[in-house]
């Protein structure tokens, strides 16, 4: 009988995917298990998935900036040094080592930069100039760089910036040198309007959300050549974050003004298209969703809520 009722339970789980719009993802309640830790506002949230590990950005005064989680909701220390005000994060995981990379929109003398820690938070390397803000690749520059990616093979892309003088893309190899840059402050097909997030496929492309030109925008990431745009998904709401999910199949974007996360599907190789939203997950007003990270294990979604002032985690049902 107990066997019946949790078939007849499992049967109820799924449903088939051509019957309208089904729920693809559930919030799990109990991450984290003492919220209290959130004491400022959180910006960004990134997983390491090989460890187990999340890490997240926030911002305030006299508040740890780093916060690390387990995936399974348990606080487990922070860290403070010589972070200003994030406002990106990303954890690469090589063969040898892991590492931590926070960009830092502040005006004060750490700001303007890329910083790459250990996981404990030990400053390893610093990418831009210290409290300039500037345009500038010899020496290299930044004002208020948004989001980076980091790829294995140590090559790094970063979209500079959220909202200063710059409105570009920069693809730099591993000893920090430009390989190419991509973007002036425009409407125009490779031109951006705060380009705020900005991830890597399986397919050597480099997605863009280009936040206030309500697009995302596509490159190839060996030449930096423009290969498409999506806006008809972003009507409502630019997007402010991209992120695949572990099989690349879909895209997660977070719209901050309308407090949803969109989940679109992504295109094999070839045409890029235009965007078709394929669910959405609505969350509580106010809520802000700022930016995302995907578990590229276990595939669960991370949402850094700048309004809500904590981070959620989402589970694929």
């Amino acid at each position: 009988y107990l066997f019946f009722y949790f078939q007849v339970l499992k049967a109820f789980d799924y449903s088939p995917p051509w019957k309208g719009q089904q729920q693809m993802y559930k919030l799990d309640i109990g991450w984290p298990k003492i919220p209290e830790y959130f004491t400022g506002q959180t910006f960004c949230v990134a997983v390491d998935s090989l460890h187990g590990l999340v890490y997240v950005g926030q911002r305030g005064d006299n508040v740890p900036k780093v916060l690390v989680f387990s995936e399974e909701g348990y606080f487990l220390y922070s860290w403070n040094n010589t972070v200003e005000m994030p406002h990106g994060i990303f954890v690469l995981n090589t063969a040898t080592d892991s590492s931590v990379w926070i960009t830092d929109v502040g005006t004060g003398k750490y700001g303007h930069t890329v910083k790459q820690y250990s996981p404990s938070g030990k400053l390893m390397q610093i990418l831009g100039t210290p409290g300039n803000a500037g345009s500038s690749l010899i020496p290299l520059q930044f004002d208020q760089p948004a989001e980076i990616f980091v790829e294995e093979s140590g090559d790094v892309y970063v979209v500079d910036g959220d909202g200063g003088m710059n409105n570009r893309l920069l693809k730099l190899s591993d000893d920090y040198k430009e390989i190419w840059l991509t973007g002036t402050n425009g409407t125009g097909i490779g031109q951006f309007k705060i380009p705020h997030s900005v991830t890597v496929d399986a397919f050597g492309r480099v997605w863009v959300a280009d936040r206030d030109n309500k697009r995302i925008q596509v490159f190839d990431k060996i030449t930096g050549e423009w290969l498409g745009s999506w806006n008809s998904c972003f009507s409502e709401d630019g997007p402010y974050s991209v992120r695949f999910t572990p099989n690349y199949k879909y895209l997660i974007v977070a719209q901050l003004n309308i407090n949803r996360l969109a989940i679109l599907s992504a295109p094999p190789v070839g045409s890029i298209g235009d965007c078709v939203m394929v669910n959405t997950v609505q969350l509580a007003d106010e809520t802000k969703p700022h930016l995302v990270d995907v578990d590229m294990k276990s595939g669960a979604v991370y949402v850094a809520e700048i309004g809500a002032q904590q981070v959620q985690k989402y589970v694929p049902l």
